[in-house]
């Protein structure tokens, strides 16, 4: 596109802030300001289609105003005085606090430079001395300049001009002087800029709603080309050897105490451990012959059939050979299992030194929450508390809160939580408390004057239970307030109607609670940000659920932060370990490996749950074998919560390619080949600016489809652009919230790539694996991080019908994959970049529960024998039971190789392989029903949230019985094989000895399905050991019918022939 039309372009592309619709309600004086992303800024609530933007104050407790119509300075008593134009001297815009200039003045050279009253910081009024602090500020009123439009009209022209010349800083050098403040990005640290005149009145706010297009400063092949060229080169390698620490002559060891320090700084933030040898190589040998044994067992099951009962024996073999086919895709991918440690000293040498700014990289983090009634606000603020007070820079912290409910519930609890946190953080931070989450911090049982030495920390201990005690109570009252919705639909304080009354179609919302300008906890130090954000809903559009808010979650953070990483966390997995920041920067900031990960992965760890832990929640298996094993391949799975991300992974990127080895060169030895070499050389030295030029041509070109891949917003495009994070340039708070409110509008992912192939993937309600899998498939590598201290704790449903629920909901995710376009079966081939093993598990991911088919009619098959008095095997001779206890033997001692080297107990074990039965017979089977019934006939199934609420009595919920169909079948089955061994039994008894050899084959059987559905009997009784009538009734009459039927039509049996009694009639 030429210069001039894409200035035109530009021009006729230009929105205007006046455009909106700004409605203010206030309780201030400083109604005419547009909102600043500061805390207690108020609501912002809007819908970019409908030209729409309300900004709500007051919903807080306003703050105390003074009547400036009294003259006096409320410091010193003389008069306020007028300014130059005439006005009353105002000091402080946000609350208007009565301060005549001289005070004023001194206040900001000698005192804090804060308001009296509301303690935000003076800005530099016209006419006052500048002092430290005020290097951002121009030598403009902001009042008076805020909306400006002849300005911004007659700068029209250098607005174009900036555009058309401005780099975006991507894979390029860094601009020389003239067009450097046009390319470059903020500080990636995290924080918003408070004003819009940073940068010169050449770079307005309303210039970031236009399209932004880079452009090469300068033609290529120029003399100021190539030395642009070469000094960016420069600045690169000295970047690098700065951050290697070789930049520099070396130092004299002797002469430089340090050196020990830097060396240290030096090492590796990380590093794998492998398993021991002695406990992984006899492992790898046993899996092999486990292999080895059952292709012979196989072999055999086939070769010999049981001719008098096919039926049966077709259906066994058959079930075998899928155990075993899922057996090998769920074991190989454990064929590498590592450990990693972290050196957390060695992180704050490299990043955090002493007298210098702090450069560890800023984190967002999201928390998601959808109906306050099963999720909560209590849990939620603990989460919330945790992660305010987590070990890390405030600067670096922001905490987005998705309310994908629209409750105003979750809205007026997170202002509690937000005054909460200003005592609770600062707490935490002055003696060191594990875990931060106040809930489970007063709830242990445990020394907690262990390791404390300061007098004061009992006063304050108690202290601050008591104030957490209140908090809960105010909380608690919030709940019990929401219990009965008012006809007229919830009205906040100042009288204005709640935006997300109907919670299907509600404008976005967006509120500052903590942060920059207002974020100051009791002692006066700064606190991290905390945003409310309630993305828009209207009726008629898709908003794809958890992995819609995510999205949402992922672009307002990328207007108003840009944290170059992203930890997600569930409502109620709070912080448990206040360093589990620094554990992911061990790996995601590590210059050796760090850049090819697309995300660090802790395992899942609950509170909660019973001490034998009866439905297999813990999940320990899972977590401490299998994700252990992934990691030594291409990473573990991403799971859904307690995952540390790389932003630009998620916006679709490829890693960063590793240099390639150089070719080795000929010598002139050999004139063949050395000449060849050097013509070749010769030819690439001359097409390399070429080469060059073609490559920026073709980064130009995908530059310019930068919005039909992202969306229609200019300042999340532009921030996409920033690998190290940082606000676009010259972003005025009104541009920020605005720009917000656009991406969270319900129509922005229209006709983009969001959720094909940016942020977290559509198409299954286990959105997890999918994201994952698009990125593994890209080629990035993940990491499986494992603290001695758990990262994240969580709640889990320890009750049988919720427990069984959650598995169908993440059974039927897997399946929805399996049908779709991104099954790992057939989908990620192209460039070769997934890992055999790691497509293993991937695939298994997603076909386990089809298992379900033949675990149901193994579980069968043992009542049916002992019915029928037939076995789905033969008589087998001494030689063939060989191959019978060869098996059992590899299969027990791949399990205890396994427990051995993974430190898992063996108790955990054996409830992983139980509740794998009882959810496979059950949960899975209707995940494969209603999977199928969704891509044959397109019924759809919608689920709830699965239930966070405690239970006053310890372990209340484990006995509560909750009616649900996926009770069924499992009683069906238990029952049936129940009657088939007393059946059997009973026959024995009644045909004498003889019987009872054949009959133990037989009973063992049944009794391995009895074994593995005990802790589903005990769910079924109950505390008081009763079963509900209706589950009696269906499974009883189930097993009956089916017992009657089989023995009626006995069609596993092959009939044989009797006599003819037409010729001998009956008694021959």
């Amino acid at each position: 596109m030429p210069p001039f039309c894409f200035s035109t372009f530009l021009l006729h592309k230009t929105h205007s802030l006046l455009q909106t619709l700004i409605l203010h309600r206030t309780l201030s004086l400083s109604s005419c300001q547009f909102p600043a992303m500061e805390a207690s800024a108020g609501l912002v609530a809007g819908s970019h289609n409908r030209n729409e933007l309300v900004v709500i104050h007051g919903h807080e407790e306003p703050k105390p105003l003074k009547n400036l119509d009294g003259q006096v300075c409320e410091i010193c008593g003389d008069e306020v005085g007028l300014t130059v134009d005439g006005d009353l001297f105002v000091a402080c815009n946000e609350c208007g606090f009565p301060v005549c200039r001289p005070c004023y003045e001194y206040e900001r050279r000698e005192g804090s430079q804060n308001c009296p009253q509301c303690k935000t910081r003076y800005k530099r009024l016209k006419g006052s001395p500048r002092v430290e602090g005020d290097d951002d500020e121009e030598d403009i009123d902001d009042i008076e300049h805020e909306f400006n439009i002849d300005d911004e009209r007659n700068n029209h022209s250098h607005l174009a001009e900036a555009m058309l010349h401005g780099k975006m800083s991507y894979g390029r050098g860094p601009d020389d002087e003239e067009n450097a403040q046009y390319g470059r990005s903020q500080t990636a640290n995290g924080e918003l800029p408070l004003s819009s005149q940073g940068y010169g009145e050449q770079m307005l706010s309303s210039s970031l709603h236009k399209r932004v297009h880079p452009y090469p400063v300068s033609e290529p092949g120029s003399t100021r080309w190539d030395e642009k060229r070469e000094e960016g080169w420069k600045d690169r390698m000295d970047d690098w050897k700065l951050q290697q620490g070789n930049l520099g002559p070396e130092p004299d060891d002797g002469c430089d105490p340090d050196m020990a320090m830097i060396d240290a700084a030096r090492q590796p933030l990380s590093r794998k451990v492998p398993i021991a040898s002695s406990k992984i190589n006899p492992y790898r040998m046993v899996i092999v012959a486990r292999l080895v044994i059952l292709a012979f067992f196989l072999r055999y099951r086939i070769l010999n059939p049981v001719h008098d009962a096919l039926g049966l024996w077709l259906t066994s073999v058959i079930c075998e050979i899928w155990f075993a086919f899922s057996w090998i895709l769920d074991q190989f991918p454990k064929w590498f299992p590592i450990d990693r440690e972290t050196y957390l000293d060695r992180l704050s040498l490299r990043y955090e030194r002493e007298g210098e700014p702090n450069l560890l990289a800023p984190v967002d983090i999201f928390v998601s929450t959808v109906d306050p009634m099963k999720e909560p606000p209590l849990v939620t603020a603990n989460t919330i508390l945790s992660i305010l007070a987590m070990d890390y820079p405030v600067d670096k912290i922001s905490c987005y809160v998705s309310d994908d409910g629209a409750s105003m519930l979750t809205f007026e609890a997170m202002s509690e939580t937000a005054e909460f946190a200003r005592k609770w953080v600062p707490f935490c931070k002055k003696f060191s408390i594990e875990p931060r989450a106040p809930e489970m911090y007063f709830c242990e049982k445990i020394d907690y004057l262990k390791d404390k030495v300061q007098p004061t920390f009992v006063k304050e201990r108690r202290a601050m239970k008591r104030e957490y005690e209140e908090f809960k109570v105010r909380i608690n009252a919030q709940v019990a307030k929401a219990m009965k919705i008012p006809t007229e639909g919830w009205i906040m304080q100042d009288g204005t109607p709640w935006p997300g009354n109907n919670t299907k179609d509600h404008p976005g919302m967006i509120q500052v609670f903590l942060g920059h300008s207002g974020g100051l906890d009791a002692e006066g130090n700064e606190l991290p940000r905390l945003v409310y954000v309630s993305r828009e809903k209207r009726p008629g559009f898709q908003h794809h659920k958890k992995a819609g808010a995510m999205n949402a979650l992922i672009r307002v953070s990328a207007v108003l932060t840009n944290a170059p990483f992203m930890l997600n966390l569930d409502c109620d997995h709070y912080i448990n370990n206040s360093k589990a920041a620094r554990e992911a920067m061990c790996f995601l900031m590590d210059p050796q490996v760090g850049k090819k990960v697309c995300y660090v992965q802790f395992p899942q760890r609950f509170d909660g749950i019973d001490r034998h832990d009866r439905y297999a929640n813990r999940n320990t298996v899972f977590f401490d074998i299998n994700m252990r094993g992934l990691d030594g391949i291409q990473g573990p799975v991403y799971v859904g919560t307690g995952c540390v991300f790389r932003r630009q992974a998620l916006y679709g990127y490829e890693p960063p390619k590793g240099p390639k080895r150089p070719k080795m060169v000929s010598c002139d030895c050999c004139p063949c080949f050395g000449r060849r070499k050097k013509l070749k050389n010769s030819k690439s030295g001359v097409d390399g600016d070429v080469a060059v030029l073609a490559d920026d041509k073709e980064l130009l070109m995908s530059q310019m489809n930068f919005e039909k891949k992202f969306g229609q917003s200019s300042i999340f495009v532009t921030s996409t652009l920033m690998e190290e994070g940082g606000v676009p340039p010259s972003s005025s708070p009104a541009a920020l919230l605005k720009e917000a409110i656009h991406v969270i509008s319900c129509g922005y992912e229209d006709k983009t790539e969001w959720g094909t192939e940016l942020g977290w993937i559509y198409g299954s309600i286990t959105e997890d694996i999918l994201t994952g899998f698009k990125m593994h498939c890209r080629g990035w590598r993940s990491i499986y991080c494992m603290p001695k201290r758990p990262a994240f704790k969580g709640t889990a449903p320890i009750n049988l019908s919720d427990r069984l629920n959650q598995v169908l909901r993440w059974a039927l995710g897997s399946i929805e994959i399996f049908f779709s376009n991104h099954c790992p079966v057939w989908y990620g081939y192209k460039g070769g970049k997934l890992k055999w093993l790691e497509r293993f598990a991937y695939v298994n991911t997603t076909v386990y529960p089809f298992t379900s088919i033949p675990l149901l009619a193994y579980c069968t098959l043992p009542a049916i024998c002992l019915l029928t008095d037939k076995f789905i095997m033969p008589p087998i001779s001494t030689f063939a039971s060989l191959f019978f206890i060869a098996l059992f033997l590899s299969i027990f001692a791949t399990g205890i190789l396994e427990l051995k080297w993974s430190g898992v107990s063996i108790e955990e074990w054996w409830r992983n392989e139980q509740f794998w039965v009882i959810g496979g017979i059950s949960a899975h089977l209707f995940a494969v029903i209603q999977g199928l019934l969704k891509v044959l006939a397109g019924i759809d199934t919608s689920f709830t949230v699965t239930s966070k609420a405690t239970d006053d009595e310890d372990f209340g919920e484990l006995y509560a019985f909750k009616w649900t169909t996926l009770l069924i079948p499992p009683t069906t089955i238990l029952i049936i094989n129940l009657v088939g061994v007393v059946a059997g039994i009973s026959d024995a008894i009644n045909n004498g000895y003889q019987s009872w050899g054949p009959l133990f084959g037989k009973l063992f059987f049944a009794f391995w399905v009895i074994v593995h559905l005990y802790p589903f009997l005990k769910g079924l009784m109950g505390r008081q050991n009763r079963t509900p009538t209706i589950v009696v009734i269906w499974s009883v009459l189930l097993a009956s019918i089916f017992s009657l039927l089989w023995v009626r039509i006995d069609p596993f049996v092959m009939k044989t022939k009797g006599p003819d009694t037409k010729k001998c009639g009956l008694n021959c």
